[in-house]
């Protein structure tokens, strides 16, 4: 792989996991609000907002990362993200890792280390 689609395979990953963490933060802050307005305070948290800017700029670079490798090996790569968000998860929310999750991790990063080799 070149320099230039490993920058742009690690900008998308990172890009995808904060926009995936930032919606999750929105969501845990506006679960103390049940009532019908509170989609529209969650609409005008920052987290949102940094969540939206993230895909859209992820978006671009995900279009830029599939102009330079065939789209079969671009999807398995992306499936990185899978495992930054939940391992990010569960330091930044707590969120619980089953020993069957982890080992859904280790298939899916093997997958990508097979696929990233290969290219």
């Amino acid at each position: 792989m070149s320099m230039t689609v490993l920058i742009l395979w690690g900008l998308n990953a990172i890009l995808d996991s904060v926009g995936q963490l930032a919606f999750k933060a929105a969501a845990v802050d506006s679960l103390k609000d049940k009532s019908r307005s509170s989609w529209i305070r969650m609409s005008l948290r920052p987290y949102v907002w940094c969540g939206i800017i993230c895909y859209v700029a992820e978006f671009l670079l995900w279009i830029a990362f599939l102009s330079l490798v065939p789209l079969s090996e671009g999807v398995l790569l992306g499936s990185i993200n899978i495992v930054a968000v939940m391992v990010l998860g569960r330091i930044i929310f707590r969120e619980t890792m089953s020993p069957m999750r982890v080992l859904g991790i280790a298939c899916v990063s093997l997958g990508v280390a097979v696929v990233g080799l290969q290219g």
